[in-house]
């Protein structure tokens, strides 16, 4: 059986449809002063997949994953798979001031306890490899959207430009202009603190051409608005955004369109307006060769 939460029924449907697999839905109660109730469909197959991506209140959604997980352990799972499209607190990788908890390895460890494979979509493993280093060998299985997104940016802007925001994002941008058979090209990223940081545009003539910025996620916006300013600066004829992971804090949206951009497409690893790209296929990939 494929498991999914309430609120992420979309996704689940389309990979259920994929594995062949019937689906049960996760309800879920808040009360008051924040716990929250679980409903699991009773009794449970022993093999499951639980879909659950942890993107926005991710704290939330760990804790319904430790609830979850062992409740349906006790329902009878013997093998349960986590897919969560989107992994939180991999982006705090290394301890950048002295003291700081290097939390993509804590909760890499800690969903690992409770998961027999967990596998997720383009995580931030800027520093590492592969989940290899931050769980046991083998149970976590990383999967990319690059080429997903290559080929639909090659079906809507044909000979687009292809540009990464930085050294850490060569590979990911090379794939996904091999498989979309575009030029491409990375810069250089300069972060002065959170929310503000600067992309050293790649020199590249984009004169006259379509470019589109691609990275693996997107939060603040705040480089893909600064790189889109610069592409047309420098004579660029349009400027479109991909990502794999369109998560788009606060007004990012309305500041990328306010900065030039033309199209903005995303993977539904997230759920988000700008899905444009499904990853069932791609995820039901890992359990057809199991």
């Amino acid at each position: 059986m494929l498991l999914a939460f309430d609120d992420e029924q979309d996704l689940a449907t389309r990979l259920a449809i994929e594995l062949g697999r019937p689906m049960g839905v996760i309800t879920r109660h808040r009360f008051p002063d924040g716990e929250v109730r679980l409903v699991l469909p009773k009794p449970l197959p022993a093999d499951v997949i639980l879909l659950r991506g942890l993107q926005h209140q991710p704290n939330d959604r760990l804790v319904e994953l430790l609830i979850a997980a062992p409740a349906a352990r006790a329902w009878g799972v013997q093998r349960l798979s986590l897919v969560a499209p989107y992994l939180a607190y991999m982006r705090q990788d290394m301890e950048f001031t002295a003291g700081e908890a290097v939390s993509q390895r804590h909760i890499s460890a800690l969903l690992a306890t409770q998961f027999d494979r967990v596998v997720t979509v383009d995580p931030h493993l800027h520093r590492i490899a592969s989940l290899d280093e931050v769980m046991p060998v083998g149970r976590g299985v990383s999967l990319s959207a690059a080429s997903l997104l290559g080929r639909w940016i090659a079906a809507q802007v044909p000979g687009a430009v292809l540009v990464g925001p930085d050294e850490e994002s060569g590979q990911w941008v090379a794939e996904a202009a091999r498989a979309g058979k575009l030029a491409h090209a990375v810069g250089r990223k300069v972060r002065f603190g959170d929310t503000q940081v600067t992309l050293a545009f790649p020199d590249v003539d984009v004169r006259g051409k379509a470019v589109v910025l691609l990275d693996d996620m997107a939060s603040t916006g705040r480089t893909l608005m600064g790189s889109a300013r610069e592409a047309l600066e420098r004579g660029a004829a349009s400027v479109d955004v991909a990502v794999t992971h369109a998560l788009f804090n606060g007004d990012a949206l309305p500041k990328l369109r306010e900065a030039g951009v033309r199209h903005v497409w995303s993977s539904n690893a997230v759920p988000h307006e700008s899905n444009a790209v499904c990853v069932a296929q791609l995820l039901a990939t890992v359990f057809r060769r199991r």
